[in-house]
């Protein structure tokens, strides 16, 4: 996982999902990275990466596109 680099961050597991999906639409290949607790499953958080050469489109897709509101 050295490689794939962390674009967004939430403790909702449906943005997570939402960002993964749409990121995919505009075909960037990502991953979610689950780091929340296993025990509690209240602490941490879900990170979204893709591969570096994709950081900065997927970073102005998150931005311009995605609205949570």
């Amino acid at each position: 996982m050295a490689k794939w680099q962390k674009v967004f961050s939430t403790e909702m597991s449906y943005r997570a999902e939402i960002v993964k999906d749409v990121l995919e639409d505009f075909g960037i290949q990502s991953v979610i990275l689950n780091k929340k607790d296993s025990s509690y499953n209240n602490f941490g958080a879900l990170e979204v990466h893709v591969l570096p050469e994709d950081v900065l489109r997927s970073k102005q897709i998150i931005q311009n596109d995605i609205d949570f509101k």
